[in-house]
């Protein structure tokens, strides 16, 4: 086998660094939080081992340093067991009265439980004494009667006020903590009662009498650290030392990260009391210390982070105290600093604008943006550097060098950053809201003291201006996480130059020019040189000290040459240098009046001190910079918006609700703001949920904060994507509403801008996969679709109950709001993909099925059609229109109650909802063609057949009940009904048909077979409008297709193929075209791929091609009533034995139906109505016959006469017919006539009843020829036989959707007269349009085969 030549390493990494792994996701959170990482600098002790290889005076101040680093760490678990402190007894059960027997064993076991907390409340009394020991040793180690040790230095003062701060804290907390003497009580109670019987106790309790006194005393602990320290005179000094150290590190910008700020700014107070208690005169202090100097701080600085629900106040700290200080009370004339609630008016406006976020806002985001561009700028520099060769070193060196000032910068903004935002904590904490409403008005709890410093105590604009704090905070930070790889070792080397040019250039310019008579200067000067000089194998160079002068040439010092690399300084260089530079400006004595590099003492130039003080300040920063993510996580860390354990304990509640939480406040501002801007920073607020989890598990090391913020994460997360998903679908949805309202609407009305939607940014958040949540990574993207999914089908199922609860006529409103939805799920389509909108509406519809092809909304439409469209509903012909009629229905109608409506589920907002109910409402009185394109959508090819077949089926039913009526009818005909003779006049015409027809009038089932004949009309017009909004959907669909079928009209204006030269059609042939000519060519291209296109080509010509000519919906409905007709002829038609037409003795349909037409016309129709009401202001009494049945009755009527071939005889002997013509032959005047002459005379030659029938049966007669026209038109009788059959056996569907088989089983042709005929279905081959011959349906299932075989053939 032969072998794979190696690929160089360099060219592997080069090829990798092709590839890129991001993906579109959006930045929207800041860095993440890992569950494990190993030790960091700043977090762990500092090792100062090697310490002593340097030779310096430095082993007992580094070992005290390590003792104090080492107490700080017990120090800090302490104060985290402390803060997170939470009363026992409240957990424990109260003891019933049946208890009462086993009293002892509940003692004994409270007495357990509580034991091992007032454990740890022994192991702080102890660790507190040992610590206020430890430094009061280092403190008389330094004091001028028995000074031991050079120094302090500037590490083991950092050392005492980190461990003088836990003290602090720990103070603080025990006088903050009221469960803590509770819990203590209930202790010494249970153990009073338990060791009645134990020997040897008093130990024990000397031991809780001692502890009872520590947690009962107000700051016991200050006051025995004042104690410990002051056993030895000259203490003052020191503590003088660590103020003025503590000054100058506030003053200056000595401190990088603002928790060693804050820090400092605790213990400050503290050391003024210790300083002002001595045994000194309280005034010696102000000798080197100004008072305007801690004014300045305290008056800068009101109110000072603590804890993250705690805070210190300067000025409340000195006045509580002075009781336990006695000479602090007459020393500190100057406390007049008012406390944080005291202030006033002005001076809390004052402090505001320093303290609060929005009034900082501005000059933080100009920040910002200079920052973003400096530090991409630094970044793009060294990239460029980094795949350059051969650049200057001096350019190489001012790239790195830039890049770690950008990085100090950034580490010094986010700090000052992070550190406004506990400044505002603070400050809010330290001035609560008076004014606080509850959140839930249903609750009876009183608002609570958290609530009123954080829920009730930012306002919106505030909450605004903390959400874009965070995000820059978070924004920075992950643009500087992001560069740590890249950034890393630069910094490391620019370190590593900025130590040596000092040592190696700066140190030996020093040593030839100034400092060159001052041996001790000059000798500390050469142990900083043999710290930290890098000679990289070279023999460092021993600079003598000349004692005649130099010239000018010997104070040049040669450049030093030196490779950069990668090492910065360890713990102990550092160490030692701070300490070597302390050492030369103080002269080994940093009690001088001024301060270090303030002091008039010194021996240094001006000059050289400069240096060294920027020297000393930068190595005041290499710690932090050194750990790039440490200090990075840390400057970023706002878990502390979360805590609230102080408040947990006054409020006496377990948890507050999340409303209450800061986080979550955040998250519904920026959900309810109308901010667009804001929206992207919807995810910051739970990074502070990331961090106060990290604090808890890694800080507090505390496993039931954890729980309590993973239970509200979830909680949280849940509901900001319920929300989130809603927010986005009532945006959508707004904007789908907004779009579909009419131009001219939005041009006529006033306030048009309510109306429109302005975008909002959400596709952001629709390409997040990842959230970061403790963690975890939570896919966003696709809990907000599986959330869209639901709300849609919701949606819809809410607008399908929604039209079930009302009437037909509401199926305009029902089509428009699911035009809306479809066009929101088009524009929430174009960002995520979320299920198809047909898929939901089939499932909430109920037609997925294979089986099923009566769906939800068409068994609704066919319910209300029968039970009350058909039986309540007036047909006005002349409108094209049915209206409801005004007489109440017999039947009761039954509707489930209409659902709450909320507007997200209509149009989206309120006023969308006005503005489309407006359209709404001029749909909602009547039912016409509007409802029926309504119903043709919403039903689809689908449906339409099941509500066609189901209507017929109604329509046979009819006709069988309405049998026996007939039949009665034709029994209760006289035996002969003359016809009067047209001499009788038109009174005498009515008078005789009054008297001949009084048994249509009588006959009891009247009522039942006018409503029978008017649901039937009904039926016939409503097929009517169902054809004609059938043939307008189809017609542009056949506009869609025939271009490309190649379809146009012969001279004989039938449809006819045109094939191309091919002899396929054009979508076949372009196909095939389009094949050919990527197989033939060279390109790679898939073939296969074309070839399963033109083969599907093909069949989607065959396909389309049978479906182009479609029939008649109201064609097929009458040929179906002719057949059921036919079948029972001999109860509907009796036709005369001779064959001739009977005049007076005939009982056929067409002289029953004659009889009930003349009954009908009886009474005042509108139009005379209104002339009675005009000409002599009489209203007639009652309803007329139309305002009762509308126009459907003849329709229902005339199309039996049609169909049954009865028209011309019902033409010729109709009765309302024969007074026509008699009036007709009269001259008769019109009805406004006869008015007029009546008003005029008193009388008139005709009575208002002859009037009134003569103007109802015009309108009937019109009514009738309009019906018979339309019906000639549909279904003429000399085209009856052949027009579902056609004489070449072709069968013409009526309709082109698919039928279900109980149509095909009894589908009715035209000509057959008989049960038997209409049972056949006629011949199965065809030679024109229709469907698919055997022999077609063979042909596309082989090209269906052909084209899946060449699809799944290999390339």
């Amino acid at each position: 086998m032969a072998s794979v030549p190696a690929i160089p390493v360099d060219e592997a990494v080069a090829a990798l660094s092709t590839f890129s792994l991001e993906d579109e996701q959006p930045d929207l959170q800041g860095m993440g939080v890992t569950l494990v990482s190993g030790r960091v600098a700043t977090e762990s002790p500092v090792d100062y081992d090697d310490v002593p290889a340097y030779q310096l005076s430095l082993v007992e101040d580094t070992s005290a340093v390590t003792q104090l680093d080492n107490l700080l760490m017990e120090g800090k678990g302490l104060v985290s067991i402390l803060y997170t402190y939470r009363s026992c007894v409240k957990a424990l059960p109260q003891l019933s009265e049946s208890m009462k027997d086993s009293q002892a064993d509940l003692y004994l076991e409270t007495y357990q439980v509580l034991d091992i907390e007032i454990g740890r409340l022994r192991e702080i009394q102890r660790w507190q004494s040992s610590a206020a020991f430890k430094l009061a040793v280092d403190m008389h180690n330094y004091t001028q009667s028995i000074k031991k040790l050079n120094g302090p230095s500037v590490t083991h003062m950092w050392a005492m006020l980190r461990l003088l701060d836990i003290l602090l804290q720990l103070d603080h907390l025990k006088n903050a903590k009221a469960s803590i003497p509770n819990d203590f009580s209930w202790y010494k109670r249970t153990f009073t009662q338990v060791s009645v019987n134990w020997p040897d106790t008093e130990q024990m309790r000397e031991e809780l009498d001692d502890l009872q006194i520590f947690l009962s005393t107000r700051w016991t602990i200050l006051l025995n650290l004042q104690q410990e320290i002051f056993r030895v005179n000259g203490v003052e000094d020191i503590i003088q030392v660590l103020i003025l150290f503590t000054l100058e590190c506030l003053e200056s910008d000595r401190v990088l990260v603002y928790s060693e700020r804050h820090t400092l700014l605790r213990v400050l107070p503290v050391l003024v009391v210790l300083a002002t208690s001595g045994e000194k005169e309280g005034e010696s202090i102000f000798k080197k210390i100004k008072i305007s100097r801690l004014m300045n701080i305290f008056k800068r600085d009101p109110v000072i982070p603590a804890f993250p629900d705690l805070h210190l106040a300067p000025a409340s700290m000195l006045k509580e105290l002075a009781p336990y200080f006695h000479r602090l009370t007459a020393q500190m004339r100057f406390i007049g600093l008012p406390l944080p609630h005291e202030l006033s008016v002005k001076e809390a406006l004052e402090y505001q604008k320093e303290y609060l976020i929005v009034h900082n806002i501005s000059t933080m985001r100009t920040d910002h943006d200079d920052f973003c561009i400096r530090f991409a700028s630094a970044v793009n520099q060294l990239e460029t550097l980094n795949l350059e060769t051969g650049v200057d070193v001096a350019l190489k060196k001012r790239i790195k060098e830039n890049v770690y000032l950008v990085v100090v910068a950034g580490f010094q903004l986010l700090s000052e950053w992070t550190g406004r935002v506990w400044q505002q904590s603070a400050w809010k904490f330290s001035r609560p809201a008076k004014d606080s409403e509850r959140f839930d008005a249903e609750r009876s709890v009183d608002v609570t003291d958290y609530e009123k410093v954080v829920r009730c105590n930012y306002t919106a604009e505030e909450r605004k201006a903390l959400i874009e704090a965070i995000g820059y905070i978070k924004g920075v930070g992950i643009m500087m996480e992001r560069a740590d790889t890249l950034v890393a070792n630069t910094v490391w080397e620019s370190i590593h130059t900025q130590l040596q040019d000092f040592v190696q250039s700066k140190i030996p310019t020093m040593l030839r020019t100034s400092l060159r008579r001052k041996k001790e200067i000059a000798r500390l000067l050469s142990d900083m040189r043999t710290i930290a000089a890098d000679w990289q194998g070279k023999s460092p160079q021993v600079e003598k000290v000349k004692s005649r002068k130099l010239s000018r040439e010997d104070n040049l010092v040669p450049p030093v040459s030196y490779h950069p690399r990668a090492a910065f300084p360890t713990a102990a260089q550092l160490h030692c240098l701070q300490y070597l530079i302390h050492e030369i400006v103080t002269g080994g004595s940093p009690k001088k009046a001024g301060g270090f590099f303030t002091a008039s003492e010194t021996e240094v130039p001006s000059s050289e001190l400069r240096q060294l003080e920027s020297f000393f300040n930068r190595l005041a920063f290499f710690p932090h910079v050194i750990d790039y993510r440490a200090t990075l996580a840390h400057v970023t860390d706002l878990g502390f918006l979360w805590f609230r354990e102080f408040y947990l304990e006054t409020s006496r509640v377990i948890q507050f609700p999340v409303e209450c939480s800061l986080p979550w406040m955040l998250v519904e501002h920026i959900m309810d703001s109308s901010d667009i801007g804001l929206l992207e920073s919807i995810l910051l607020p739970f990074d502070i949920y990331n961090d106060a989890a990290d604090q808890a598990l890694r800080v507090l090391k505390q496993r039931f904060l954890y729980d309590e913020i993973e239970a509200e994460v979830d909680l949280c997360f849940d509901q900001l994507v319920s929300q989130l998903s809603d927010q986005i679908f009532i945006h959508y949805k707004s904007r789908a509403a907004s779009k579909m309202l009419d131009m001219s609407f939005m041009a006529a009305v006033n306030d048009h801008e309510k109306y429109y939607v302005l975008p909002k940014r959400y596709d952001h958040l629709f390409r997040i996969r990842r959230v970061k949540m403790l963690g975890r990574n939570v896919d966003l993207a696709h809990l907000i679709r599986q959330r869209l999914n639901k709300v849609f089908r919701e949606n819809l199922d809410f607008l399908f109950d929604r039209f079930e609860s009302q009437d037909l006529c509401s199926v305009v409103d029902l089509q428009r709001l699911v035009e809306v939805l479809r066009l929101t799920h088009e524009l929430i389509s174009e960002h995520i993909a979320i299920d198809p909108f047909n898929l939901m509406m089939g499932e909430i519809s109920e037609t997925i099925s294979l089986v099923s092809f009566s769906g939800r909304l068409a068994s609704q439409v066919l319910l209300e059609l029968q039970n009350d469209f058909f039986p309540n509903f007036m047909l006005c012909t002349t409108t094209q229109r049915f209206v409801r009629s005004s007489k109440p229905p017999k039947r009761p109608i039954k509707r489930p109650s209409s659902p709450f409506a909320e507007p997200s589920f209509l149009f989206g907002n309120i006023d969308l909802n006005e503005a489309h109910g407006v359209v709404a409402e001029l749909h909602s009185k009547f039912f016409g063609l509007p409802h029926m394109f309504a119903v043709v959508k919403l039903l689809g090819s689908r449906s339409l057949p099941w509500l066609v077949r189901a209507l017929l089926d109604y329509l046979s039913q009819k006709i069988l009940v309405m049998e026996p009526w007939v039949e009665d009818l034709r029994d209760l005909m006289p035996k002969a009904i003359s016809l009067p003779p047209y001499d009788a006049g038109v009174e005498g015409s009515l008078n005789h048909f009054t008297e001949q027809l009084q048994w249509a009038v009588n006959y009891d089932g009247r009522p039942e077979m006018l409503q029978g004949l008017k649901e039937i009309g009904s039926l016939i017009f409503w097929m009517s409008l169902l054809d004609t909004a059938m043939r307008e959907t189809e017609t542009v669909h056949f506009m869609q297709v025939v271009p490309w079928l190649g379809v146009v009209p012969n001279k004989d204006g039938q449809l006819q193929q045109l094939l191309c030269d091919d002899n396929y059609s054009p979508v076949v042939s372009l196909f095939k075209e389009a094949t050919d000519e990527v197989l033939y060519s060279t390109s790679r291209v898939n073939g296969p791929a074309f070839q399963s296109m033109a083969k599907q080509a093909e069949v989607v010509d065959i396909l389309y091609m049978n479906n182009l000519q479609t029939g008649s919906v109201l064609d097929y409905t009458l040929t179906y009533l002719h057949a059921i007709l036919s079948r029972s002829r001999v109860k509907w038609d009796l036709p005369p034995k001779s064959g001739l037409i009977e005049i007076t003795l005939s009982k056929e349909y067409h002289r029953i139906y004659s009889g009930l037409q003349y009954t009908m016309l009886q009474g005042v129709p509108p139009s005379v109505q209104s002339l009675l009401l005009a000409y002599s202001q009489i209203s007639p009494e009652g309803d007329s016959f139309q305002d009762r049945y509308g126009d459907a009755v003849a329709w229902g009527g005339c199309t039996i006469l049609y169909l049954l071939g009865q028209q011309l005889r019902f033409e010729l002997l109709d009765f309302a017919y024969h007074v026509l013509s008699a009036s007709e032959a009269e001259s008769l005047p019109s009805a406004q006539e006869l008015l007029i002459e009546r008003s005029k005379s008193g009388s008139a030659a005709y009575s208002m009843e002859v009037v009134a029938f003569l103007a109802n049966a015009k309108k009937a007669r019109r009514l009738n020829n309009y019906v018979f026209s339309l019906l000639r038109a549909c279904s003429p009788h000399e085209d009856r036989l052949a027009s579902m059959v056609k004489q070449s056996g072709v069968v013409v569907h009526s309709f082109k959707y698919p039928v279900t088989p109980s149509l095909l089983n009894h589908l009715p042709f035209k000509g057959d007269e008989d049960e038997e005929d209409a049972n056949v279905h006629g011949p199965s081959s065809t030679t024109g349009f229709g469907v698919p011959t055997p022999d077609q349906t063979s042909c596309i299932e082989d090209l269906l085969k052909n084209s899946r075989n060449i699809t799944e053939s290999p390339l």
